[in-house]
């Protein structure tokens, strides 16, 4: 397929052609799941914590003797069931993180990349560069590529300190360089505005990768299992 290059200024400057296929021989939506819910997961501060029964201020005397008063029987007032006492089962800090094999991560932003190729949500331009930090540059390129009102992912081919600072107070807008991208950071925005050079250099990276390990290591020929002997018939 081919997908058109443009400029700063919004003019289609060439064209650049691509087959998916050969970022990610194959999508798996399962792999592309648990990669995103995993990155999610690592988000999560997990900082939350409510006071259990003995954390609360209160005394723990008995509010009422057990019998004899017609109400239900209770405790002290920290108990879980009355107001101001304790939570029944408090929260902790806890670590919601966890990790998946590199390898599988690796292939799930390969295939999350060739899936937004393959649905014409990546744009390509020929470079991204600014003279000084002026965020008025990047908002005037993002209205004349038509990406004004939609989440945007700038992915350069290095980190670039000027265009960072013009793009980072623009909501909706981030920018990563090739090297950093993983699925999550693909899937999230609306539309992908890439250089040429980094889809070069992803594109690169993802066909070394799916180099079948066949062709570079040659297989051995199976040893046949040795003869039994013959068993002796028995007179």
């Amino acid at each position: 397929m081919n997908i058109a290059v443009y400029d700063m200024s919004g003019k289609q400057v060439g064209s650049y052609e691509i087959d998916p296929a050969e970022i990610a021989p194959r999508v798996s939506k399962q792999l592309l799941h648990d990669a995103v819910v995993m990155y999610q997961a690592n988000q999560r501060q997990g900082t939350q914590k409510t006071k259990t029964r003995g954390e609360v201020a209160g005394s723990t005397r008995k509010l009422y003797k057990q019998k004899g008063t017609g109400n239900a029987r209770a405790g002290g007032r920290r108990s879980g069931t009355r107001r101001g006492g304790g939570h029944i089962f408090a929260k902790r800090p806890r670590d919601f993180g966890w990790r998946m094999p590199r390898k599988a991560l690796q292939q799930a932003a390969r295939m999350a990349l060739a899936s937004r190729i393959a649905d014409d949500e990546v744009k390509l331009i020929d470079s991204l560069a600014v003279s000084e930090p002026k965020t008025a540059v990047v908002a005037g390129m993002l209205k004349k590529l038509g990406l004004g009102e939609k989440t945007v992912l700038f992915a350069p081919e290095k980190h670039d300190a000027a265009f960072w600072k013009s793009a980072r107070n623009i909501d909706g807008v981030s920018v990563s360089p090739v090297a950093e991208l993983n699925a999550w950071s693909i899937l999230r925005p609306r539309s992908i505005l890439m250089t040429r050079a980094a889809i070069d250099a992803f594109r690169a990276s993802a066909v070394e990768a799916n180099k079948p390990a066949a062709a570079a290591v040659k297989k051995k020929p199976a040893k046949k299992p040795a003869a039994r002997p013959a068993k002796k018939e028995a007179k």
